[in-house]
């Protein structure tokens, strides 16, 4: 049998006083009227009785959930993970529970998450938003529902973001390539046309310009979501092949790097003796890395607690200007991008 949930009645009935003068105590409201001692009575006999607010009937009264839909690409992925947790812990400091889900970089996954999570009534969403979803966040600005993207927007999008300057962080980090004279630099990037990936790509095509440096065409490797593996194993055999094969290599995400280190590993080739690496991103699985990689570190707290504070403005105050926010990132300097006198 189903045991009955306490009641403010209940409490009420116990301490012998009004239900309103219950739900004003445990609402946190003061009132000169209602003693300390009394107060904490109400407390101690709510507690007591496992009582239990009935949260459909308090956002049926307020209008709000306290909630907030989060959908990042891939949770498996460290680096949506370690956003997600910053994210959350963030959310509650404002009052604010996190519902998740990974939309696995597909647009028709976003759209389900977006439509559950708004049957639950959601305050706002955060979104990394994957390619061709751009219909999505339109429907949410004009449904009125506040948004902000993170990690990735689309700049045709009028809309709350945090990003990182992925230009300047992939152009510093092949640079490091160039400083320690690798000149015959490949770089491996997914297809999709989302904003952050394209500027990464021109980061990396802009350096070497710079430099002087020629990139042949089989020097960019553009991978697919669906078919990586295979796809990141055949673009390291064509960067590897021919009269000038590649002396460094530039992984555009940490899965990447995670998959290409895995696959230099096969074909016997040391890091950095016979080839160099650098990465945008890090991961756990770096640690167990023979060599330390160089790196693009986020400021994976910044743009979670910014993300959060953003919504939380928009939440507040629909009307206010556009929040744009582009923060730098670090480029860790270790031994993968080396060069040796073996070469």
């Amino acid at each position: 049998m189903k045991k009955k949930q306490v009641s403010l009645k209940d409490i009420a009935k116990e301490v012998g006083v009004s239900i309103a003068t219950v739900s004003y105590v445990l609402s946190k409201g003061k009132d000169s009227r209602v003693s300390d001692a009394m107060s904490e009575k109400i407390r101690e006999v709510a507690k007591r009785l496992n009582y239990q607010p009935n949260i459909i009937a308090q956002s049926l009264k307020s209008g709000t959930t306290n909630t907030i839909g989060l959908i990042l690409a891939d949770i498996s992925n460290p680096f949506f993970a370690n956003l997600a947790r910053v994210i959350e812990d963030e959310a509650a400091k404002y009052n604010y529970t996190v519902i998740f889900g990974s939309s696995d970089e597909k647009a028709t996954k976003s759209k389900q998450l977006i439509d559950f999570l708004s049957s639950r009534q959601v305050d706002g969403f955060i979104i990394a938003p994957s390619e061709g979803s751009e219909d999505q966040i339109h429907a949410l600005q004009q449904q009125g529902i506040p948004v902000v993207l993170i990690d990735r927007f689309f700049p045709n999008i009028s809309t709350d973001y945090v990003i990182i300057d992925n230009y300047e962080s992939s152009y510093r980090v092949v640079a490091e390539l160039i400083r320690s004279g690798h000149r015959r630099i490949g770089m491996l990037a997914y297809t999709d046309g989302l904003y952050h990936m394209q500027e990464r790509i021109r980061g990396y095509q802009t350096v070497l310009s710079d430099n002087q440096l020629v990139e042949a065409p089989e020097w960019l490797g553009k991978i697919s979501y669906t078919n990586g593996k295979k796809e990141i194993e055949a673009a390291i055999d064509s960067m590897l092949a021919g009269d000038k094969p590649i002396d460094s290599i530039f992984f555009a995400t940490n899965t990447l790097a995670i998959h290409g280190l895995k696959y230099l590993g096969k074909l016997n080739k040391k890091v950095p003796d016979d080839i160099a690496v650098v990465s945008f991103d890090e991961g756990e699985a770096f640690d167990f890395y023979y060599c330390p990689l160089t790196h693009v570190r986020q400021p994976l707290e910044e743009m979670g607690k910014a993300a959060v504070q953003s919504l939380s403005n928009r939440i507040k105050n629909p009307k206010i200007p556009q929040q744009a926010i582009c923060l730098s990132a670090e480029v860790v300097v270790r031994k993968s991008s080396s060069t040796t006198t073996s070469k």
